[in-house]
């Protein structure tokens, strides 16, 4: 039985994202005999605002499924930018400061950092250095990277470039550096980590709880008031910038005259109301709330085609987890994504990937799929296949339990 202090922003109750994952991560490693602790903020994502139950600033601790959890202080700006951002994520790394210094002396056998939040890295490394514990970074996605190239974070490029510098630094000092895609694992091979200090810890979905449904489309579509006899094309996940959906958005107009074909956006994010604005008026577009995890799979399920939009130059930074229940649903994906990264080549093999920004193609992809249902059914039953193979929950935590034993492992010799 080893000791597991994980540091991380997000964790549950958040419903989607990188808390979701964070907190089933924690409840495995509990069930599997591991104590397990747990620093992270209130939860707030992907609302943008802490949830009923929560304070922004207080601290607090709580046991959750075996998991000793301390959450501390956190502001959340409700219209979140570049900048802002910045402080949100510096907001829980100073907050943290105390809490972490006193897991010294609980004495972690390993302490894994999750990021985003790298801000927090600095502290945790130097908390598993003090307390003699192996250190774990999680990258889910690169952070300073994706920021630049998608013009959140602007700034002067010597600045950009020494903030690099240091990344690359600390990351070179972590046992073990993890994260989620081959595409971005040979991003980090790019930056002189060693081969051995590195791992692929996908993200994961439960295929037993996503799963294809053999309900009729007229009770599934009826649970959430969407018309039956239409052809929906579904996107579910957060509305944020890195999504990139105004193309979604561009389609809707482009088809509007298809009658027979629905657009329907669920989810909360800050771009939510741009995107709202931008289709007023349109009836072709409909748009739900974000769903809870009861009502998850019958709302993948009443999609006739998943829609996975990804910004041009983004798509090789990130591998967006949503895709994961697209798949496990047994529905049809079309992603935007280049054929280099690593969405590209998953939605190649099992879907339909077309290059980012190509309002034409996607069009025609829509049409197409809509105009055939035995490629929608044979598309689906493909993806669902995969994802079964290579993403479900036993696979990926129990490949991953089996590295951090071997990390543990060597600390004791």
């Amino acid at each position: 039985m080893s000791k597991i202090l994980i540091v991380g922003l997000n964790f549950h109750p958040e419903p989607t994202g990188i808390g979701k994952f964070t907190g089933e991560m924690a409840a495995y490693l509990g069930g599997a005999g591991h104590q397990v602790r747990a620093v992270t903020s209130p939860p707030y994502y992907p609302y943008w605002r802490v949830q009923d139950g929560y304070r922004s600033w207080a601290y607090r601790r709580e046991n959750w499924h075996g998991v000793q959890v301390f959450r501390c202080p956190l502001w959340v700006p409700r219209q979140p930018s570049g900048p802002k951002r910045l402080l949100h994520h510096l907001s829980f790394a100073l907050s943290s400061v105390p809490i972490l210094l006193m897991q010294i002396f609980w004495r972690p056998d390993v302490v894994l950092c999750v990021a985003p939040s790298f801000f927090s890295a600095p502290l945790a490394w130097i908390v598993a250095r003090l307390s003699g514990a192996r250190a774990w970074l999680h990258l889910q996605d690169f952070e300073l990277e994706a920021a630049t190239r998608l013009g959140i974070l602007r700034g002067e490029p010597l600045a950009v470039r020494l903030a690099a510098r240091a990344e690359i630094w600390l990351l070179q000092r972590f046992d073990r550096v993890s994260t989620i895609s081959q595409s971005m694992l040979r991003r980090l091979e790019a930056k002189k980590i060693k081969p051995e200090r590195l791992v692929l810890f996908p993200n994961w979905v439960d295929t037993e709880s996503i799963h294809p449904l053999t309900d009729s489309r007229e009770s599934l579509r009826k649970l959430f008031d969407l018309p039956p006899e239409k052809i929906t094309v579904l996107y579910s996940g957060s509305m944020g910038r890195k999504q990139g959906l105004e193309i979604l958005t561009e389609a809707a107009r482009e088809l509007v005259s298809r009658q027979d074909i629905l657009f329907v956006f669920c989810g909360q994010g800050s771009a939510r109301a741009e995107l709202e604005l931008l289709t007023s008026g349109m009836p072709n577009v409909r748009f739900l709330r974000l769903q809870p995890i009861e009502t998850l799979n019958q709302l993948l399920n009443a999609a006739d085609i998943h829609i996975l939009p990804q910004r041009a130059g983004a798509a090789d930074l990130v591998m967006p987890s949503k895709l994961l229940g697209m798949l496990a649903s047994g529905k049809p994906v079309i992603a935007t994504a280049d054929l280099g990264t690593e969405v590209g080549r998953v939605v190649r093999e099992v879907g339909i990937a077309i290059p980012p920004d190509d309002l034409a193609l996607l069009s025609r992809a829509i049409l197409e799929l809509a105009a055939s249902p035995q490629t929608r059914a044979r598309l689906g039953k493909e993806g669902r296949a995969y994802v079964t193979a290579h993403w479900g929950t036993e696979q990926v935590l129990g490949r991953f339990l089996i590295d951090l034993q071997e990390l543990v492992n060597q600390s004791n010799h």
